[in-house]
């Protein structure tokens, strides 16, 4: 019997519509994630970008279209797909009151780890945070450490996706090329598949396999870096960003 490979694309979105009270936040997108791939979700605030990773989270309900995960549906699966996958946004604090152990410890043992010390301990070593800071109160980290403890967290199940909004936001350009390799070590080392926003267009063009522009709720380009910038006539992605961001869908680009 020949052995079943596991699917290509391990997130398939299909005609995702979400609307909040009269406005269309998402409008009818269709994208895939292949595995070990590093997508990036792109575009002006308001595009959309937001309310795509709560819909793929399963923490809102879409009015419309299909989301699948390892080829399960999300809304049938959740659970069985949140278990295999993680989320990291500059955004989300911790609880500033527990200690960098406690915080992690509770994640930890909500994924079931036997042995959490150890896992939490190769986290801080990997993301070059001191284990001095253990047992030291979150809210005193700086607010590089915090971006990188939430990092942590996000690895401490060792995901087959992880979602990452905008890792690297407060970060020093030294740590966020530390941030950078250690995202590519994971992709390399363990097939990681991310969906990654970011405003930082160089970093996007130097990590992203393949990109996403959103405007307006909708697809206003994607493919590689190299395609994208093609086909709008772009000469950098920043170029193409500013283009989106104050005309809603750049000349040249495909609208879907």
């Amino acid at each position: 019997m020949p052995e079943i490979q596991p699917p290509a694309d391990v997130i398939e979105v299909r005609d995702l519509t979400k609307r909040f009270d009269g406005v269309t936040a998402v409008d009818g997108i269709s994208f895939a994630l292949r595995r070990g791939e590093i997508l990036g979700l792109l575009g002006p605030n308001g595009a959309g970008k937001t309310t795509t990773i709560q819909l793929t989270l399963g923490l809102t309900t879409p009015t419309a279209g299909e989301i699948r995960i390892f080829g399960l549906e999300l809304a049938r699966h959740r659970r069985e797909i949140l278990q295999r996958v993680n989320f990291s946004s500059t955004y989300v604090a911790l609880p500033s009151n527990l200690t960098v152990w406690e915080n992690l410890n509770v994640f930890a043992r909500l994924y079931g780890l036997r042995r959490p010390r150890k896992k939490v301990e190769e986290l801080l070593d990997l993301l070059e945070i001191p284990r001095a800071t253990l047992d030291r109160p979150t809210g005193g980290l700086s607010s590089g450490q915090q971006t990188r403890l939430n990092l942590a967290k996000a690895l401490v199940n060792d995901p087959e996706i992880l979602f990452l909004d905008e890792p690297t936001a407060s970060l020093d350009p030294d740590i966020a090329a530390k941030v950078r390799d250690v995202l590519r070590r994971v992709r390399s080392e363990r097939g990681v598949s991310l969906l990654y926003t970011s405003h930082n267009m160089p970093e996007v063009e130097s990590l992203c396999d393949r990109v996403i522009f959103l405007a307006g709720g909708r697809i206003a380009a994607e493919g590689t870096p190299a395609e994208v910038l093609a086909s709008a006539g772009s000469r950098s992605l920043e170029e193409l960003f500013i283009d989106i961001a104050r005309n809603q869908i750049p000349q040249g680009a495909e609208r879907r």
